[in-house]
């Protein structure tokens, strides 16, 4: 029931069993530092457990166990050397009662080896710390107070000073105030000050309060380091020295790591995009260069391996972030085959829907992205903002694949640009195109995927030993041992689900969307562009369209459902055959520049012919007041128009003179017919029937 060197504590009393006999325990008492070993009756301790007064606690000196202290070192020499000296006290089980222990010292001490106090000293610690050689260690932790708080007693603490003049300063509570004060207003911040210049705060706020003492008697900056390490403890510096994101994602500790949230391969896709740090020429002419371009990759968490890539020059966006999902979760043997390599699916078998995708909140947050989660399940995942390390894995292997190409690729990125003496700028250096650029890349993934070895892999237990730490063995792996997390759907499906979306609205003209008219089969089928007060249509549908094409959008005629119509353009949009939406934003923004200046020459030109009509009415008005009232009656008047029109018509006729080329023969010339004259069977001319005068 009880065990030798056990601790137990009896109404409150620490004691440490040394030994058992029949019925009987000898022990120490733990708090008394002159007690000595002492017999109790066993029965009595099991009385005691009954009465609930005796519990087993935790062994004080437990530490002492665990001690290795150096060779050579005072702690370690004075430890064996008493152990040497109470051998013979240890040695012997009779010296744990007073008689034959008092023998024994006796003999010791005879023999001028050490003195009684030394002795029962000794063996007192030797008993009540565990009875092992670590209970002699002296307790040289304890000495010097380590961090704690030194208190002057009349004059400065340290040693005195041997370059600088003066006695110096005790550091008081108003001191210790000061070097608070200033270490918290200009050290502890973000983007603080060095501690020199915070010491030069301090010692100006330390003059405004005692004037007049000299600057050798000032609080020395070895005075307030030793204030600051006191009394900030080092998580409490790293916090305040750096901003909060700052903290998050350099400094804070790492307590797991990527794998432990994926499951297996298809559980977790990581997606971002960078710069490549490397000038591009044109596809037309090697002599423009055009930039960097941008470069998007997804990788699998579980395996490493690389799902899907984008290299163009589409700033990040959900735009570029589609055609990365969708080249991601499609088959790349396809793509492979237009840069001229040839593979097997088994070479590259990362093909369906991941469980999850995580992005920066800015490509994949919104109502865009919602139809993937909606129609696949798929779970998208958004890092907090100035976050990188949330995805670590993708972030890292930007690093790894621009070394591939760095050290050989003209145009690479190598510094500033601004030139020195004698220097050359980089940008000049480009020779390679998008395409060759792409080739590039896509040798680097594949060579990535089926042979990088990745030493710093973390295993799961279940992996063997023998597994190759490559992404495509353990893709491989974790299908056949782990849940294969990808889910097959219809490429055109999941295509048209990854593209972005708008609201459209509907007319007898066609589906309008950005401007564009489009129709289809089934639009005319619903009888949606009929014209009429009594035709039926929604006021506005959902649609899906692509970006780099503007020939046809997508219609979703029903919400959450996988169904879509394909639209063509109307000829009433003919002029945007072959664009891009790119271009009919384009355009359409011309064109509204256009109307808009042409509607303000118009709207001038507009007020010119208003004020001609305005002049000519009131010329006409004051002609009238001229000549006076008529001599005949309303009645008069009114019939006198059919005559009044027909000699305005004889008047007009008059005055137009005919148009002629050349003198008019005297005598025309005989023609003479060809063919026999057909019979003329025109209709009879009514037009001045139907113009007659009123």
């Amino acid at each position: 029931m009880f065990r030798i060197n056990e601790v137990i504590s009896v109404e409150g009393i620490a004691y440490r069993i040394l030994a058992e006999q029949l019925d009987e325990i000898v022990w120490i008492s733990l708090d008394d530092e002159a007690a000595f070993p002492s017999v109790i009756s066993r029965q009595v301790l099991q009385d005691a457990i009954d009465n609930e007064v005796l519990q087993r606690i935790e062994d004080p000196y437990a530490k002492l166990y665990y001690a290795q202290p150096d060779e050579g070192t005072k702690a370690r020499e004075l430890r064996d050397a008493n152990y040497q000296l109470i051998q013979p006290l240890i040695t012997n089980p009779e010296c744990l009662f007073s008689r034959a222990r008092t023998r024994v010292v006796n003999e010791i001490v005879s023999a001028r080896q050490s003195t009684k106090q030394t002795l029962y000293r000794l063996i007192r610690r030797y008993w009540q710390r565990g009875q092992t050689p670590n209970a002699l260690l002296p307790d040289y932790k304890n000495s010097g107070a380590q961090g704690k708080k030194r208190i002057s007693k009349g004059g400065k603490l340290g040693r005195p000073r041997q370059k600088v003049a003066g006695a110096g300063v005790v550091v008081d509570e108003h001191i210790e105030r000061l070097f608070r004060t200033a270490i918290e207003k200009h050290y502890l911040v973000n983007n603080g000050k060095s501690f020199a210049e915070t010491h030069n705060k301090f010692k100006g706020m330390y003059e405004n309060y005692n004037p007049g003492v000299p600057e050798s008697e000032f609080p020395t900056i070895w005075q307030m380091k030793h204030f600051f390490k006191r009394e900030y403890s080092q998580v409490e510096k790293l916090k305040k020295r750096i901003s909060k994101i700052d903290y998050n994602k350099d400094i804070r500790p790492l307590l797991a790591t990527a794998n432990t949230q994926a499951l297996g391969p298809g559980s977790r896709y990581e997606i971002d995009a960078t710069i490549a740090d490397i000038y591009l020429v044109s596809d037309s002419d090697r002599h423009n260069i055009v930039g960097r371009p941008i470069v998007y990759m997804v990788i699998d968490v579980f395996s490493r391996m690389v799902a899907g890539f984008y290299i163009g020059f589409e700033n990040p966006s959900y735009v570029a972030a589609m055609q990365t999902l969708s080249m991601a979760m499609t088959d790349k043997i396809k793509l492979c085959q237009q840069f001229g390599i040839e593979i097997d699916e088994s070479d590259w078998p990362v093909t369906g829907i991941p469980d999850a995708i995580l992005a920066d909140r800015g490509e994949l947050l919104g109502c865009q992205i919602e139809s993937l989660e909606k129609s696949f399940s798929t779970r998208i995942e958004n890092t907090p903002p100035f976050r990188g390390d949330c995805k670590g894995i993708v972030e890292r292997f930007f690093r790894t694949i621009q070394a591939v190409f760095k050290p050989f690729a003209p145009g690479v990125v190598t510094g500033t640009t601004i030139k020195k003496r004698g220097g050359k700028d980089y940008r000049l250096d480009a020779m390679l195109n998008i395409h060759e650029f792409t080739s590039i890349i896509l040798s680097a993934i594949l060579f990535h995927n089926r042979y990088h070895v990745l030493e710093t892999y973390d295993r799961d237990i279940d992996m063997p030993a023998d597994l190759p730490m490559t992404p495509l063995s353990l893709w491989n792996w974790g299908l056949q041992h782990r849940s294969g997390r990808l889910r097959m759907v219809p490429e055109d499906a999941l295509r048209v689900s990854l593209l972005p979306r708008t609201q459209a609205t509907i007319s007898h003209l066609g589906l309008r969307v950005f401007g564009v008219y489009y129709t289809c089969q089934e639009i005319l089928k619903m009888g949606w562009l009929h014209r009429g007060k009594d035709v039926s249509r929604p006021e506005s549908v959902e649609v899906a369209y692509d970006p780099s094409v503007a020939d046809v959008v997508y219609l979703l005629p029903r919400k959450n459902s996988a169904e879509y119509w394909v639209c063509g353009l109307t000829e009433r949009s003919r002029e945007f055959r072959g664009c891009s939406f790119w271009d009919v934003w384009l355009i359409t923004k011309q064109q509204k520049v256009v109307v808009a200046e042409g509607k303000l020459v118009a709207d001038r030109e507009k007020r010119r012919v208003d004020e001609l009509i305005d002049s000519k009415i009131k010329q006409a008005k004051a002609q009238v007041k001229v000549e006076g009232s008529p001599e005949a009656s309303d009645r008069q008047r009114i019939a006198a128009i059919r005559g009044n029109r027909a000699k305005a018509k004889n008047e007009e006729r008059k005055r137009a003179e005919p148009v002629t080329t050349s003198e008019p023969s005297a005598v025309p010339a005989t023609v003479i017919p060809l063919s026999p004259g057909a019979d003329d069977y025109k209709y009879p001319d009514y037009i001045d029937e139907l113009f007659k005068d009123d």
